[in-house]
């Protein structure tokens, strides 16, 4: 099981990630925007720079949903790959079935 603190470190960062998606995506457009002038595109990063680092969606982690382990997640099901053995082997994930040839 993941510390608390980490597990909540992480939730906080996803919604400042998707507060400021759409603030980070239009200072990234005039940053790359080569019709704009030069003090412009400098202006546009100065505030980029400005905001919080963790608004940044690169830094939110992906963790299981039961123990909030973060390596070695499946996104499909939002699980680590512990609990999705023993969830698949009790039979609690619908439609996976172990393989055997």
């Amino acid at each position: 099981m993941a510390k608390r603190c980490s597990i909540f470190r992480n939730d906080k960062r996803k919604r400042m990630a998707a507060n400021q998606a759409e603030r980070r995506a239009e200072l990234k457009a005039k940053v790359v925007d080569q019709s704009l002038s030069w003090d412009e595109r400098m202006s546009a990063r100065d505030a980029l720079n400005a905001l919080p680092r963790n608004g940044s969606a690169i830094r939110v982690r992906l963790r299981c949903m039961i123990t909030g382990r973060p390596r070695g997640n499946y996104r499909k099901f939002n699980i680590c790959r512990n609990m999705f053995r023993d969830m698949a082997s009790k039979g609690d994930l619908p439609g996976v079935t172990k393989s055997s040839w």
